[in-house]
Parts: C-alpha cells; sequence; structure tokens
C-alpha cells in the first residue's frame, strides 16, 4: 500500500491520499482546496489513478477541495447518502466497501458531529485480511471527539456520537490504526492532541471521553467553544450553496 498523509499544522487538518500502487487505484480523503494540483502529481509519479474522492463528511472550517479534485481527476466525489448537499456526488452506504485494487475500504456511517459522517476502514490485502487503520473524520479524535453542535441539536448528536464510537470503531480490533481528518490547532473539537495518529487501544486507555457513560459523555462533548464566525461561511461553500446576498 501507499500511504501519504497531508498535514496542515496551521489549522490542524489532515487529508489523506492512499491505495495500490501494483494496481495503480487511489483515494483522497478529506482533500483540501489548495492541494487539488499535489494530490495529483503525487498520485501520477506513484503511477497511480484517483479513483474515488471522498469527504468524511460536508466540513465546516476548511473549503473541501473534494469536488474540484474528483472533477480534474475523472472520479466521483463521494459522501454519505444523507449528506444534505447541492452539488453532485456518489453516495455512499453504510457498510459499503470500495474496491481500490489490493486495498479495499469499508465505510462506517457514524453520525454525531455531522448526521453524515462517515469512517473509513481500510484493509491492504497484501498484508493480512484483517484492518490496518481507520480514517475517522471528525468522529474520533486523538484524545478527543468531534464537537456536536455544528448541526444543532447539540445534546441529540452527542448522544449518536457516543453510539457511534462506542459500536462502530471502539469494537475495532485493538491494533488497528487510527488517522482523524484533525489535530491540535482545529476548532473542530476541544482538547485535541497534537499527535496526528493514535490507535483503538490507545484512545481506549487514554481518551478519558471513551469511558464516560452516555449521560455524562453528553455533558461533557457539548462544552464546546463558540463556533468561528467563518464556518457558516465555509459550509455554506463546501455544500455548493450561493453566498448570502449573492
Amino acid at each position: 500500500m501507499i500511504f501519504k498523509p497531508y498535514y496542515y499544522f496551521e489549522t490542524g487538518c489532515a487529508a489523506y491520499l492512499f491505495g495500490c500502487g501494483g494496481l495503480g487505484k487511489c483515494a483522497v480523503v478529506d482533500a483540501h482546496e489548495s492541494d487539488v494540483d499535489a494530490y495529483l502529481a503525487f498520485a501520477a509519479s506513484k503511477g497511480m489513478q484517483i479513483t474515488h474522492v471522498i469527504d468524511t463528511h460536508v466540513h465546516a472550517d476548511h473549503v473541501s477541495g473534494g469536488a474540484a479534485l474528483a472533477r480534474k481527476a475523472g472520479a466521483p466525489y463521494c459522501l454519505h447518502e444523507s449528506a444534505d448537499v447541492a452539488l453532485p456526488f456518489e453516495p455512499l452506504q453504510d457498510g459499503q466497501e470500495i474496491d481500490l485494487g489490493n486495498v479495499r475500504v469499508k465505510v462506517l456511517h457514524t453520525p454525531g458531529h455531522t448526521p453524515e459522517s462517515v469512517c473509513l476502514l481500510v484493509t491492504d490485502l497484501r498484508r493480512g485480511a484483517e484492518p490496518w487503520f481507520v480514517l475517522t473524520g471528525d468522529t474520533l479524535f486523538v484524545g478527543a471527539v468531534g464537537r456536536p453542535d455544528l448541526p444543532g441539536q447539540a445534546r441529540e448528536s452527542a448522544a449518536e456520537l457516543h453510539h457511534s464510537i462506542r459500536e462502530k470503531l471502539l469494537t475495532l480490533p485493538d491494533d488497528v490504526e487510527v488517522y482523524p481528518a484533525h489535530f491540535a490547532g482545529s476548532a473542530c473539537g476541544a482538547g485535541m492532541s497534537g499527535k496526528p495518529s493514535s490507535t483503538i487501544a490507545y484512545e481506549k486507555r487514554w481518551n478519558a471521553l471513551l469511558a464516560k457513560p452516555e449521560a455524562d459523555f453528553v455533558t461533557a462533548v457539548v462544552d464546546v467553544p463558540s463556533k468561528p464566525a467563518e464556518m457558516e461561511r465555509i459550509l455554506r461553500v463546501n455544500q455548493g450553496r450561493p453566498e448570502h446576498g449573492s
């Protein structure tokens, strides 16, 4: 497998390019607008074609490069089927498997941060049949979880987030590596580590939120800073909706 993370330290964001070098197929997850050409160039340098462009959710903290990258690569732009956007996309379903040659990606619908949030469980068949890592988007961070207040109804979303993490992520093998969409410096959660990756076992041991019963978890995670003013504008851009007054 070829795996390349892109870390944006100024904003605490991460994007990922990964796939099968042997069969020349790869995906880009949570692409940033500023690096569309860089993703294409790296894939070409490894003899790979970008066959899928996936956003783990509709981002509210940065302008996504997902739709633009998909157009340039001639690949589908993928979001969970429940995504509320005004631009064309290929709908993903819970449990769906994406074929990237010897690399397989299983879609896990994990609502909570947003209703359409997904995590992506990745297996390299040349390594073995067990999953290797999971891209957790804004559902689970190193030492923290995603904020549940962006869609509104924060307490209800926080309860969904608790269920998603416990039922979809903490049931994975302990040695599965965790690669989230953010680390310290992002406004998409509180208390994130500056370390950009982890494992399921490490989060079970050291992420204090994950040991809390649902009621305590909800109380803890709804206590987040106010939304940055830019979030509303960025969200509209990523939904493909025009600016107010335009």
